[in-house]
């Protein structure tokens, strides 16, 4: 990050760690090279130091917001981890059956099809 806010990146990464496990984080950034390392910085200041780092919003809704963003995007990947942050933070299975219902009405049948493969896998896996 060219102006590092240090104070942010360690909010961050505690939300980070407390949303999706502090293994999971740490094996990402210490996979991170002088390629990735920037953008893992300023992801974690970013979105979990400046997005999640207030208390407007409960860490449960920020994480159900998630999953219908995520979900509507696509991106299966990132879905299947803040489904388990999502289980971590308080939702519930019948909140994430309702969420990838939603999902299917305005992204289509095929998506939530595939949400809710993800969400069977972490869901046996937990």
């Amino acid at each position: 990050m060219s102006t590092f806010d240090e104070d942010l990146f360690l909010k961050g990464l505690e939300q980070r760690k407390a949303t999706l496990g502090a293994e999971y984080v740490e094996k990402n950034l210490a996979a991170a090279d002088d390629f990735t390392r920037p953008f893992q910085e300023a992801m974690t200041a970013w979105c979990w130091g400046f997005g999640w780092g207030d208390d407007v919003i409960d860490a449960k809704t920020r994480s159900m917001m998630n999953l219908s963003m995520i979900g509507a995007l696509g991106k299966m990947h990132e879905w299947e981890i803040h489904c388990r942050g999502a289980l971590t933070n308080g939702v519930t299975q019948d909140e994430i059956r309702a969420i990838i219902h939603v999902i299917g009405i305005y992204c289509g049948v095929p998506q939530a099809l595939e949400c809710f493969r993800v969400a069977r896998k972490v869901l046996e896996e937990s």
